[in-house]
């Protein structure tokens, strides 16, 4: 199943234990929606807060009955806790510009989100307007969306030219496409000693790991098939297993690692030079620039394809509106009036993060054409995938991430076997919702 979803669940996103199936939601069709004064979270993220006490300053100078105040999400263990607890105690703010997708199952089963396919007459319009067949992949099972899509952080491979270089290989134009490219680049690098390792993903056990490694591999080799669709795991088809081989290569042939790094475990690798290739999206430009000289080029896969062809993890933050709100009319308003393309746009100056919308590249084309690495990500915007909305997400990850420890990094046993047994272990797990 595709989903072609401009979605980013950042680390902590899938860490909530998602709950059941469930109805759950404001729905709120029949009531009265009121007009006045709201609260809005926004991230700790100094960049996002500058973007939103601009977008907020617009707005109150507009609507002096409709003021809003920003505030950053309480602190907690982490953003969901907090917004969980909020929810729980019913003060939750009417906006929270940082509601992961992935927790959204367990937002809509506590009753804490408003439906908004439902509660605005053009919910549904402007959200596929702004964002095309992207929506399709938030919706939640009633087939409604309980979050507005807001903005994607495509992932991409980026390698090291000096490195490749030293390697005897084409540090400006490299032969990556494929599976069987990358490893015969591995291996000419680790013959040149150009770098400890090819490629030095996160190693530990944590279920959130697997979007830094399988996962964004596995979406491009299968065109966008996420990790469980129609109720059934997806990873042991042939698309899933040529994913999984190839990095049981990685393993086997010492060009990967499977222990932890001791520095940053997601930037730190290619940053300090130790691993010659890295997975990020865009962020990683500010964690790689005055360290390593790089280029970026789509994920590779089994055949190869071409950067417009080719779905990516989209890491991905959206705007959640929560029933405890008084004035949810305002909330709604304003929610649209952020998204506009003068903010959008703002959006992506200042936090080089990819607002969700089809006109991207008419909204943004002279700031992206003033920013070529940018530019790269944005074609990839349009083909970003998130995780898939499901009960016993935490559980289902994780089957996933033991059976990668053992039989991907350690080699360990039959690999179809183990997927196989980790297939029917989450096909049970999800068909609990």
């Amino acid at each position: 199943m595709k989903r072609s979803i401009s979605a980013a669940v950042a680390l902590v996103a899938v860490a909530v234990p998602l709950a059941a199936c469930s109805s759950g939601g404001g729905d709120a069709a029949s009531t009265e929606l009121t007009s006045g004064p709201i609260t809005i979270w926004y991230s700790t993220n100094e960049q996002e807060i500058a973007w939103g006490k601009a977008v907020v300053e617009a707005w109150n100078a507009e609507h002096p009955d409709e003021q809003v105040t920003a505030e950053a999400i309480p602190a907690g263990k982490s953003s969901e806790d907090a917004i969980s607890a909020a929810i729980t105690a019913g003060n939750t703010a009417c906006l929270v510009y940082n509601t992961a997708p992935a927790a959204v199952p367990s937002f809509q089963k506590q009753g804490g989100l408003v439906n908004i396919s439902k509660t605005f007459d053009d919910g549904e319009s402007f959200i596929t307007e702004r964002s095309g067949d992207a929506a399709d992949g938030f919706r939640s099972p009633d087939g409604d969306l309980y979050q507005v899509p807001w903005k994607a952080n495509p992932f991409m491979l980026y390698y090291n030219k000096t490195a490749f270089a030293a390697a005897g290989l084409d540090a400006e134009a490299p032969k990556l496409s494929t599976y069987d490219d990358v490893l015969a680049a591995a291996k000419a690098i680790k013959d040149a000693g150009a770098a400890d390792y090819a490629l030095y993903p996160p190693a530990s056990g944590d279920y959130t790991n697997a979007l830094f490694d399988f996962y964004p591999f596995y979406l491009a080799n299968s065109d966008g098939t996420q990790l469980v669709a129609d109720g059934a795991a997806t990873f042991t088809s042939e698309a899933g297993m040529q994913t999984l081989e190839f990095w049981k290569t990685l393993y086997a042939d010492g060009y990967s690692s499977a222990e932890a790094y001791s520095g940053d475990a997601w930037a730190g690798p290619f940053a300090d030079g130790v691993a010659a290739m890295g997975i990020a999206g865009p962020w990683g430009a500010a964690q790689f620039d005055g360290k390593v000289e790089y280029g970026v080029v789509p994920l590779p896969t089994a055949d190869g394809k071409t950067l417009e062809e080719t779905y990516t993890f989209g890491d991905s933050k959206n705007v959640g509106l929560y029933t405890s709100c008084q004035n949810k009319q305002t909330a709604w308003d304003f929610a649209k009036f952020s998204m506009d393309a003068d903010n959008d746009l703002a959006l992506l100056e200042t936090t080089g993060q990819f607002p969700i919308r089809t006109d991207l590249t008419e909204v943004a084309g002279d700031y992206l054409a003033a920013n070529p690495l940018l530019a790269t990500f944005a074609q990839a915007v349009p083909l970003t995938v998130d995780v898939p909305n499901i009960a016993n997400a935490t559980e289902i990850w994780q089957t996933f991430r033991d059976t990668w420890g053992a039989a991907v990094q350690s080699g360990q046993g039959d690999l179809a076997e183990q997927m196989k047994s980790a297939a029917d272990k989450i096909d049970s797990l999800a068909a609990q919702g």
